[in-house]
């Protein structure tokens, strides 16, 4: 899986709108569309790499009087295998990943929690960067998002429905409610820095 997948396929999108022959091409450029959106909305992707890749992260890590940790938010991680922190085993750099029921949740791990704080810049090398496997909800919401967008050429100046009938409503111009709310639980909030 790459690490910035298109959530739905356009065959996939082509079947949830219901609408045969219609052009595959097109509905293509809505998946990954959506799939974007998804991302910025969420403020983070779900997909994954397998290489071993080095990330650093410049910013300072913040102290967490609860955990009694100074934490560094970092890419989300979905196996730590390997996992180093600057050229050595996490655990060797005093490191803890967390959150703790990451793996039982079937999220990946979101930072890295030390006892005593860490100098920035901190490089973080792992193959398991991401998601193990991109997550049910956000599939539904690709194919919500696309379903939308989809129909929107066929809507004049933003609206759909008939006045006639009663059923007139207007298209936002943000992703649609129902989308925002699928993917609630799995928004990270926004870093600093």
């Amino acid at each position: 899986m790459a690490w910035t997948p298109d959530y739905l396929t356009a065959e996939d999108a082509a079947e949830f709108v219901r609408a045969p022959g219609v052009d595959l091409a097109e509905l293509a450029i809505w998946c990954t569309a959506a799939s974007r959106a998804i991302d910025k909305r969420c403020n983070r992707q779900f997909g994954r790499t397998d290489a071993l890749t080095t990330r650093t992260y410049r910013r300072p890590a913040v102290y967490d009087a609860v955990s009694a940790l100074w934490l560094l938010e970092t890419d989300d991680v979905h196996d730590p295998t390997g996992l180093t922190v600057n050229g050595q085993p996490y655990a060797d750099a005093g490191a803890v990943l967390l959150p703790d029921d990451a793996p039982d949740s079937g999220r990946p791990y979101e930072r890295l929690g030390f006892t005593d704080c860490p100098d920035a810049p901190v490089a973080v090398a792992t193959s398991g960067w991401g998601w193990t496997a991109v997550p049910t909800q956000v599939s539904a919401a690709a194919r919500l998002q696309v379903s939308r967008w989809s129909t929107r050429r066929d809507s004049p100046y933003g609206i759909a429905g008939s006045p006639e009938a009663g059923s007139e409503m207007r298209l936002l111009a943000r992703l649609d409610p129902d989308v925002s709310t699928t993917l609630a639980g799995l928004a990270r909030r926004r870093r600093v820095g």
